[in-house]
């Protein structure tokens, strides 16, 4: 009965955690999923004083939108980070109860047999 209890309990915390998964992982490679593109720097123009004073501007708003950008990856990276140590102490705590309920059934066996 313990054994059922853990495995049912271990299949539980797999399935709900599953859902906070952030990123996506792919051939190696984590991206985010709702942080959108990463914003490109842009291209600067110091020829003169007009020209450099957009390019200024622009660098300004590109900041602004890679700020918002990292932070939401950052976020990700963590709540993936939390999911996947879920995942692997769910594991291990599986592990340990199924060798629990092993060892005890088999000591049982053992007395029984004497």
């Amino acid at each position: 009965m313990n054994y059922f209890v853990s495995l049912t309990l271990c299949v539980c915390l797999l399935q709900l955690s599953g859902i906070a998964q952030a990123g996506s992982l792919v051939n190696g490679e984590w991206k985010t999923s709702n942080c959108g593109q990463k914003p490109m720097p842009p291209a600067l123009d110091v020829r003169d004083i007009d020209a450099y004073n957009k390019s200024v501007t622009a660098v300004n708003e590109w900041q602004q939108q890679s700020g918002t950008y990292f932070e939401c990856q950052v976020k990700e990276a963590n709540d993936d980070n939390k999911v996947i140590a879920e995942k692997a102490n769910a594991e291990q705590a599986y592990y340990r109860k199924t060798l629990e309920s092993i060892g005890a059934t088999l000591e049982a066996g053992k007395n029984k047999l004497k």
